[in-house]
């Protein structure tokens, strides 16, 4: 794709999903300047902070590296291309691109198991969420049965940034909340302050992580070559000094049907009747 001047089309990157601080972001905006530079791809990054909506990001024509939950690519959102997706550096994630979804209640509570939960007032941010939607209402499916439709005295929606579930719970607002593991993880390392007073109930099953998407009109050399560029960055020198604060361990290729198992962890909830965490 050329402009009438004859220059490539610039593109923007974005890291909102995983930008838990601004010295956070500012990692993944050199980061990700890098493999722009490696792949010879030109790239602007864009801010783009919460509360703007992320569907409006994904819809954009212009997305060249840019974080986008996998149940909306699973969803077919928007058109977008995934290229890989980051391999937490953590023990959990077993050396794949994987993540999962804390459940966080406030230290000082009573709860022991989720079930101690029930009958209490928990949230969620928005249904296009795999960590903050989908993948909680899974994990609350095996305890429902006909005579326990619900689980929650109260359910608060539309939290819609992983932040103002964590402000709920330790606000006291919300007793349980669920919370994206990597997000988390960066968060507990970069401000300590802002996680202390909760701890982790449970733990959802592993899921795809997001990936970096570009939007599905980007030339194909260009998308082999962000691609590349992703796939190779963990064994590039300069890859520990970025790496070491965004706990990555590198990237991993995915394609739209890697995510079409969130799918189907929807289509249990909806064959259930369980339409909603609730």
């Amino acid at each position: 794709m050329m402009e009438a001047s004859g220059h490539a089309a610039r593109r923007i990157a974005n890291a909102r999903m995983y930008a838990v601080t601004p010295q956070v972001e500012q990692g993944w905006r050199a980061l990700l300047a890098r493999v722009a530079d490696e792949a010879n791809v030109p790239l602007d990054y864009l801010p783009y902070p919460a509360p703007q909506p992320l569907e409006d990001l994904w819809s954009r024509p212009d997305l060249g590296c840019v974080f986008m939950c996998g149940f909306p690519i699973a969803q077919r959102l928007a058109p977008v291309v995934p290229l890989a997706a980051p391999i937490p550096d953590v023990a959990w994630a077993r050396g794949r691109a994987v993540y999962r979804t804390d459940l966080i209640v406030r230290a000082d509570s009573t709860f022991e198991e989720l079930a101690d939960t029930f009958g209490q007032r928990a949230g969620f941010t928005v249904p296009h969420s795999q960590s903050g939607f989908n993948a909680f209402r899974h994990h609350l499916l095996r305890h429902r049965d006909a005579a326990r439709p619900r689980l929650y005295a109260q359910m608060v929606g539309n939290l819609v940034t992983a932040r103002r579930v964590l402000d709920s719970v330790r606000a006291g607002a919300i007793d349980i909340g669920p919370l994206d593991a990597y997000w988390h993880l960066l968060l507990a390392q970069s401000d300590p302050a802002s996680t202390a007073g909760i701890r982790v109930l449970e733990s959802t099953a592993l899921a795809p992580s997001p990936a970096l998407v570009a939007s599905a009109g980007t030339p194909p050399a260009e998308l082999e070559r962000l691609r590349a560029a992703l796939l190779a960055a963990a064994a590039r020198p300069w890859f520990h000094e970025y790496a070491e604060p965004l706990r990555l361990a590198g990237f991993e290729a995915v394609t739209p049907e890697t995510y079409d198992v969130l799918l189907e962890v929807e289509r249990a909830a909806l064959a259930a009747g369980y339409p909603q965490p609730a």
